[in-house]
């Protein structure tokens, strides 16, 4: 993967290209509490992101894609099941359009997927370069040839896979806000929401999404509850 990085030494410009690979860690579930008022512990490579200001190209051959975690109050995630595959779940996720900013994609896609308007932004996932640097990273994955023949035709495209940025963004709404037929600008996606522990969102992902799902995980650990914790979470749905 490439990434090209640019800033200033004096008043000299300068523009860096990093060629590197990112290899989802292990995932290692967090007994950290949540706190919105703590600021963010970097676990292997998240940050608080800034304005997402550019938008970078992603590698070649894959489809720009935004991904969206969800976490509840009681820190649980937010995974839903699509109408046509139901015995798999997955976090939110969409197509960014040429130009639009990646953090308002994603609050976009949230909103026509899920009808939620209620969300904070948290965070966005980084990755940590050898080099010190801390840069927004494309977490890819790569259709299996029959679905890569079913999006292709429905795009028109030759998408080998989806390049994705994701974010976090905790739910401060009321769950009756929560709507699987959108805000009505696109054709509903879920049939039916739930709230779920890292680990069981991991657990019910389709399986050519799972190491990408890992490394977001693993990346936004920091605000997610542990096993201890859970018998007192009450406000979730089951």
């Amino acid at each position: 993967m490439a990434v090209t990085a640019s800033g200033f030494i004096g008043k000299s410009a300068i523009s860096v290209r990093l060629d590197f690979y990112c290899k989802p860690a292990k995932f290692a579930y967090s007994k950290r509490p949540f706190s919105a008022s703590k600021p963010l512990v970097v676990v292997r490579s998240v940050a608080l992101s800034p304005p997402a200001r550019t938008v970078e190209a992603p590698p070649v051959g894959y489809r720009k894609n935004v991904g969206i975690c969800l976490v509840s109050p009681c820190r649980k995630i937010f995974t839903a099941s699509k109408i046509h595959v139901p015995d798999t779940w997955q976090m939110p996720q969409g197509g960014a359009d040429e130009g639009e900013d990646l953090r308002n994609a994603a609050f976009r896609e949230l909103r026509e997927e899920t009808g939620v308007t209620s969300a904070e932004f948290i965070a966005e996932a980084r990755f940590l370069t050898s080099l010190s640097l801390i840069i927004p990273n494309w977490l890819t994955y790569d259709f299996p040839r029959d679905v890569k023949d079913k999006l292709n035709r429905k795009w028109r495209t030759s998408y080998k896979g989806q390049a994705q940025k994701w974010f976090l963004f905790k739910f401060t709404g009321k769950e009756e806000e929560i709507n699987l037929l959108g805000d009505g600008t696109a054709k509903p996606e879920f049939k039916v929401w739930s709230w779920m522990l890292p680990e069981q969102v991991i657990e019910h992902a389709v399986y050519f999404k799972r190491p990408v799902y890992e490394h977001v995980i693993n990346q936004f650990n920091p605000y997610f509850v542990d096993e201890e914790e859970k018998d007192s979470m009450n406000s979730c749905k089951d």
